[in-house]
């Protein structure tokens, strides 16, 4: 069993500094990941590789390795090295979509508000209705209003509102996941509130397709507000 003494000398004790192939294999991830290496590009042969990080070759073959098991590369012998994944294995959905660009994130959003408010217009109770009404009069007032953050803070609440109602769990763990990312998107993206003004029309229809229990015009309101933020 542990002791205090000891647990103070793991604090405190030296943190382990990368190796180089290490340095290597993050230097490269990160080049997989932005897209400079797409899936099913070849990467550059050894020699090209290590004139560009300026190390050895067994670096580069213990930084491929370190790659090949993260599931980013494919060895083929005789052939070369091959991308075959930008998304490490196991790499949580929140760091994947952190590092998203702005239409893929949106993209994402879209097809999940499209089905999310087919299934709430078949599973909406009276309760979600309420609270899907009250987010949408808030996002008009506050958009009206010109206050940017808590009309985008509305819309994402009323969005979740209908996630909720759609009585699927995943889903709706899913949306408020990528709904925390597109938040801090569209406080980059917009200055005024003048494009929630103008979906708020798209807004109402999809609400009222909800109460009216219309699960395809539901769907067709909910891909029209998608228009909105291209």
């Amino acid at each position: 069993m542990q002791t205090s003494d000891d647990m103070m000398n793991n604090i405190h004790s030296p943190l382990k500094r990368l190796s180089l192939a290490e340095e290597v294999a993050g230097r490269l991830q990160e080049l997989i990941t932005s897209g400079k290496y797409k899936v099913g590009q070849q990467l550059p042969t050894e020699p090209e590789l290590m004139a560009q990080f300026v190390v050895g070759r067994s670096t580069i073959r213990e930084a491929v390795k370190i790659l090949s098991h993260r599931g980013l590369l494919k060895v083929q012998q005789g052939l070369g090295t091959f991308v075959l994944s930008q998304v490490p294995a196991g790499e949580a959905l929140s760091q994947r979509l952190q590092r998203a660009d702005f239409a893929d994130l949106n993209e994402v959003r879209y097809l999940l508000e499209a089905k999310i408010a087919e299934k709430a217009a078949i599973y909406r109770s009276s309760k979600d209705i309420e609270r899907m009404k009250n987010f949408l009069k808030k996002r008009f007032e506050y958009a009206k209003a010109n206050q940017l953050e808590p009309c985008i803070q509305a819309d994402i609440s009323f969005h979740l509102a209908i996630a909720e109602a759609a009585k699927n769990e995943i889903m709706r763990d899913m949306y408020k996941t990528v709904a925390e990312h597109i938040k801090n998107s569209f406080l980059v993206r917009y200055t005024d509130t003048n494009t929630f003004i103008d979906s708020q029309e798209c807004h109402d229809a999809l609400l009222q397709s909800i109460v009216d229990k219309d699960p395809k015009s539901a769907l067709v309101w909910a891909t029209k507000i998608s228009e909105f933020s291209k």
